[in-house]
C-alpha cells in the first residue's frame, strides 16, 4: 500500500480545494493510505473530508505576511520543519507556497507531484510563492510529475516556465452522484419566477469572477426588454462593490446573492442557465456541476472551457473573454428557447463524462506508474 500526501494551504472556500476533497474520499483505500495536510486550519471543506483520511495542519492559525515570512526560509528547511512522517508519494496540490516547500524533498525514494490549477500566463503569475521566477522554474523542475488540470493549463505552464519534463492532464474529480441527487433537493428561500429567465452562477465574489461585468450584462438585458433574474452563489469582499452599482440602477430585486451554500446544486438545477463571467479559471468545478445536474452552460473562454464544452460548442456556448461577446452569448440563448432546450439535453449527455469513477481512476492510475 503506498502512503501519499496531499499538501495544500487550506480548506477554505474554493474549486481546488473542494475537488481535493472530492479526490481523497474516493481514493482506493486497498492501494493508498490518504493524508491531508494543510499550511492552515479552519476551512469550510475540512468538514467534508471522510473520517478515515488523516488530517493535519502546520500552524494553528493563519496570520498576515505568511507567503513573505515563508520565502524568508529555504524550502529544505520549510521541508523539514512541515513534512515530519515518511511517504512514498507527496503530492502539492496547488502551485505555489506547498510547491515550494514539497520540492524541498531531498529524499529520492520520495515521488514528488505538483498539481497545476492555474493559468501561468506570465513570470508575474508564475513566480507566486517564490522568491522570483528563476526560483520557481528551478524548483519545479524538481517534481517528478506535473498534472494540470486542462490543456489550457498544460500549455501556458510549458510555455511560461520552458518546462520539458513529465507533465499530463487530469481533470478535477466532482462527487456527481451526491450532487446529482442533492439537485433535487427543495429550494425554501428563493421563489423561482415563471414568467422570467433564471440565470446563475457560483463562485467566489472577487474581481476574477468577473460578476461586475455579469451585474452590467444583466442590466443590458433588462433594457432590452428580456425579463431575466440572476441568482449568485457564493461571499466575497466584491460584494459590497457590486451591490452599490445595483443599488443605483435599481437592480436590487433582480440580481440577487444568495450567500455560501454547502448545497449549491438544488439552486443551479432550477435555473434556466449557468453563466461562467470569469476573468480565468483552472477548470471550473462549478461549470461542470452545473452540466451534471442538467443546466446549460453559457461562459467566456477561460482555462478548459473548450475541453468542457467543445470546440464547436457541441455541449454549451462558450464566447470571447470580454463583456460584449458573453452579452451576446447569453441575449442569443435567452432569445431561442428551442436553442436553450437543446443546450440542457447536451449538459445531460456531457456531465456523465465528468463522472467521479473516471477522474479517479485517472488518479490512481498515475500514482500506481509515477
Amino acid at each position: 500500500m503506498k502512503r501519499i500526501l496531499f499538501f495544500i494551504p487550506n480548506l477554505s472556500v474554493g474549486g481546488a480545494e473542494k475537488v481535493l476533497v472530492n479526490l481523497v474520499n474516493n481514493i482506493d483505500r486497498k492501494q493508498f493510505d490518504i493524508t491531508v495536510q494543510t499550511l492552515f486550519p479552519g476551512g469550510v471543506n475540512e468538514q467534508f473530508l471522510k473520517e478515515d483520511i488523516r488530517y493535519k495542519a502546520c500552524f494553528k492559525k493563519t496570520f498576515k505576511g505568511n507567503s513573505q515570512i515563508l520565502k524568508l526560509f529555504k524550502p529544505e528547511t520549510l521541508y523539514k520543519r512541515f513534512i515530519t512522517e515518511h511517504f512514498d508519494i507527496i503530492i502539492s496540490y496547488l502551485e505555489g507556497p506547498t510547491a515550494r516547500i514539497v520540492a524541498g524533498c531531498n529524499d529520492k525514494d520520495i515521488k514528488k507531484i505538483c498539481w497545476i490549477h492555474c493559468r501561468f500566463e506570465s513570470p508575474d503569475t508564475a513566480k507566486i510563492g517564490f522568491r522570483n521566477i528563476a526560483e520557481a522554474k528551478e524548483l519545479y523542475s524538481r517534481f517528478d510529475n506535473i498534472v494540470c488540470v486542462s490543456e489550457w493549463v498544460k500549455n501556458y505552464f510549458c510555455q511560461t516556465m520552458d518546462y520539458y519534463g513529465d507533465i499530463e492532464v487530469l481533470y478535477n474529480t466532482n462527487e456527481t452522484e451526491e450532487v446529482y441527487q442533492k439537485s433535487f433537493e427543495p429550494v425554501e428561500d428563493v421563489i423561482f419566477d415563471n414568467d422570467c429567465l433564471n440565470l446563475c452562477s457560483v463562485g467566489k465574489i472577487a474581481p476574477i469572477k468577473g460578476f461586475d461585468r455579469l451585474a452590467r450584462i444583466h442590466k443590458k438585458l433588462l433594457d432590452d426588454g428580456i425579463k431575466n433574474k440572476i441568482y449568485i452563489l457564493g461571499e466575497g469582499y466584491q460584494r459590497d462593490e457590486i451591490t452599490s452599482y445595483l443599488k443605483a440602477n435599481g437592480l436590487e430585486g433582480t440580481f440577487i446573492f444568495l450567500g455560501y451554500h454547502t448545497n449549491p446544486y438544488k439552486y443551479v438545477s432550477k435555473c434556466d442557465l449557468y453563466v461562467c463571467s470569469s476573468i480565468s479559471e483552472g477548470f471550473s468545478t462549478a461549470a461542470t456541476e452545473a452540466l451534471i445536474v442538467g443546466t446549460p452552460v453559457c461562459t467566456v473562454e477561460v482555462s478548459g472551457m473548450k475541453e468542457m464544452l467543445g470546440e464547436h460548442n457541441e455541449y454549451g456556448v462558450v464566447t470571447d473573454n470580454n463583456e460584449e461577446a458573453l452579452y451576446e452569448g447569453v441575449k442569443s440563448l435567452l432569445k431561442n428557447p428551442e436553442q436553450l432546450a437543446y443546450y440542457k439535453k447536451q449538459a445531460q449527455i456531457r456531465g456523465k463524462y465528468f463522472s467521479t469513477e473516471n477522474t479517479v481512476r485517472a488518479v490512481e492510475d498515475m500514482l500506481n506508474r509515477v
